[in-house]
């Protein structure tokens, strides 16, 4: 049996490595249709204007939902259609400013190539990623960018395999090249990827921190007593210390008041102290901007619980709290 398996793996691997290699000759023969697709989808879409509306049938439609995925959490606003239900009032979603991205090996598939005329009659452009340029498909679209024809690694050669291989790279490539074109950020990505572990590995300081009446501030001279009771109202673990313009001075723990108390004489004349007396003058911050992941690695390196976020000109925006992460999934 192994000597049956192996090598058919290997044959498929090396059919479908080999078609999306021959993309690279491909793509350099091809510039201007490649080049004027991504900037079309650009312009159009991913300014606002209007949206990439991306459709197929069967395993190439399969292929377009996934690359409609890729450009939507990339920022480019986008949605699969499917052409049956296109032609039985799903066409309402097209509009003029949109772009049609299609996906068809053949193209000559029927429920794609009915929807050609009603497509022209919106208004909206058409790329078609297809095998045969000459398939009332590749004659009709906008821009089409025929890859050519290629061999299925399916022993019948019929299942779709390599095609549908050679359609998802070409997808991508063309996808996360309007992504360059567009300069979007790290921090462009974590705003669509807010949950999971991805999401957490992206998300800024100033997306985690706790803000408004969640972030208990005082100012230096008031008492230790009266920042107690703003820690407890704000159901935190420190009070911030600033000054009359809100730029951070200092914070306070619940550390710093045990450390306080356990080496006075009179624990009662603690209370009614200044906090700056017994808070940490200055402390340690971060930037709004900077990714939650560098942050805990500065709470873990010293020690620290709580992190204010600041501006750039010192002033208080919030603080990081490690317990509201760790509630959130993060790794502490």
């Amino acid at each position: 049996m192994p000597h049956q398996v192996i090598p058919s793996v290997i044959a498929v691997l090396q059919a479908e490595a080999d078609a999306v290699a021959g993309l690279v000759g491909w793509a350099q023969q091809n510039q201007e249709p490649i080049v004027r697709a991504c900037r079309l989808i650009k312009e159009s879409c991913a300014s606002g204007v209007g949206r990439l509306v991306v459709t197929g049938v069967g395993k190439a439609g399969l292929i377009g939902r996934k690359v409609c995925a890729t450009f939507a959490s990339t920022g480019t606003p986008a949605l699969f259609l499917h052409p049956a239900e296109a032609r039985h009032g799903d066409l309402g979603m097209v509009q003029a400013e949109d772009v049609v991205l299609a996906f068809s090996n053949s193209g000559s598939s029927e429920e794609v190539v009915a929807l050609l005329p009603s497509l022209k009659h919106i208004g909206c452009r058409l790329i078609a990623i297809v095998g045969n340029a000459e398939s009332p498909l590749g004659r009709h679209a906008d821009l089409s960018l025929a890859y050519g024809s290629v061999v299925e690694a399916c022993p019948l050669g019929m299942a779709p395999s390599t095609s549908t291989t050679v359609m998802l790279a070409l997808g991508d490539a063309i996808a996360l090249t309007v992504l360059r074109l567009r300069d979007f950020t790290h921090a462009d990505y974590a705003r669509f990827h807010p949950g999971g572990a991805l999401g957490r590995k992206l998300m800024t300081c100033g997306e985690a921190m706790r803000d408004g009446n969640r972030v208990p501030a005082v100012l230096p001279t008031t008492s230790v007593m009266d920042s107690l009771r703003a820690i407890t109202g704000a159901r935190a673990g420190s009070v911030v210390l600033v000054d009359e313009q809100r730029r951070l001075v200092g914070i306070f723990t619940d550390g710093d008041l045990r450390r306080s108390l356990a080496t006075s004489p009179d624990p009662g004349l603690v209370m009614r102290q200044m906090v700056r007396e017994h808070a940490t003058v200055p402390c340690l911050s971060v930037r709004a901007e900077e990714l939650v992941q560098s942050a805990l690695h500065v709470c873990a390196e010293k020690h620290i619980n709580e992190l204010p976020v600041v501006a750039a000109d010192g002033t208080l925006l919030g603080l990081l709290d490690l317990q509201d992460l760790a509630d959130r999934g993060f790794a502490i």
